[in-house]
């Protein structure tokens, strides 16, 4: 079987012409990328691209052109599985499929990108790390991953099944009026590892603020206070950052919201915040506040049944 020595890539107006490989008798399909074999990868005369750091887009490179100058790296599609552009005649592992986007539309070609510095002549090709593996090229310039994750990664922050923790209080579910009542929160870091837009993409959401809402029509926060359990010896004297005094008796609906800050770093790179939070609210847990009178009394209930403060007995 003859081994092809030769890779040309030619840009057509806004498109790539179809895949063409021969190894052998075998044909091509409808031509929309020309792409052979050479010894050290694909010939770049019209592969080679320029990254603005800015915006993240692609463009053609042109020698002698200003265009992209800060950028240090250009690019390439290669159809090639490893690094360097090694031969590998029956396409190894790119047998992705890439159907068409649209009824009308064509199939797309599956390449890895690659980058190399422009200042060296026949570099070596390292692959490009903000796309993982192979990809499906449709149009005259690679898809910008990072920036398209970026652009939703806040609706997919929000959209984990993220624990609020519990509110917890202490005393509970009876406190008294005018003692102090010990509010705190178990919500803690949280993992989760995610496949977007093909890539690995591993996040975290840390417990940043909380709101408490006590349920007698005062709050406490936002505060990064979370709260924290106290004896039950301590429950009546000692007054935390998170504790709250009730004024009148009755039965109280208390709630936390916590808002939670989030990271992600896709293929495992550097972790990147997430621009906004996600606010959860916990259900309502109801707060029976009661009172205590104190008064000096000569009989024990068992020695008068209708003394003050034994049961059945009007005390008011």
């Amino acid at each position: 079987m003859q081994t092809l020595k030769r890779v040309s890539v030619t840009l057509i107006a806004s498109t790539f012409m179809a895949l063409t490989m021969q190894c052998g008798i075998a044909s091509a399909k409808d031509p929309k990328i020309d792409i052979g074999y050479v010894d050290n990868g694909l010939n770049l005369s019209a592969s080679q691209w320029t990254r603005d750091p800015t915006t993240g887009s692609f463009t053609l490179f042109v020698e002698g052109s200003s265009a992209g100058s800060e950028d240090p790296n250009q690019y390439m599609a290669d159809v090639h599985c490893r690094a360097g552009g090694t031969d590998t005649p029956d396409r190894g592992c790119l047998t992705m499929e890439c159907p068409a986007k649209t009824p009308d539309g064509e199939e797309g070609t599956p390449v890895i990108w690659r980058q190399a510095p422009k200042s060296i002549t026949n570099p070596t090709w390292t692959d490009y790390p903000a796309v993982s593996g192979p990809t499906c090229l449709y149009d005259p310039q690679p898809e910008n991953v990072l920036a398209n994750i970026a652009a939703r990664i806040l609706d997919d922050f929000r959209q984990l099944p993220v624990n609020p923790g519990n509110l917890e209080a202490q005393p509970f579910p009876h406190t008294l009026k005018g003692g102090p009542t010990n509010f705190y929160t178990t919500a803690g870091e949280q993992a989760f590892d995610l496949t977007i837009l093909g890539q690995t993409v591993h996040l975290t959401a840390a417990p940043a603020n909380h709101t408490y809402s006590f349920g007698d029509g005062t709050a406490l926060g936002p505060t990064p206070a979370a709260g924290y359990p106290i004896p039950e010896t301590e429950w009546l004297s000692n007054e935390t950052r998170t504790s709250h005094i009730y004024t009148n008796t009755g039965n109280y609906p208390a709630t936390l919201t916590t808002s939670f800050t989030g990271t992600y770093s896709v293929n495992n790179g550097p972790p990147l915040p997430i621009n906004g939070t996600l606010d959860i609210t916990t259900p309502a847990k109801t707060i029976h506040v009661w009172k205590t009178e104190k008064a000096l009394v000569a009989d024990t209930c068992q020695e008068n049944p209708n003394s003050w403060g034994c049961p059945g007995t009007n005390s008011d």
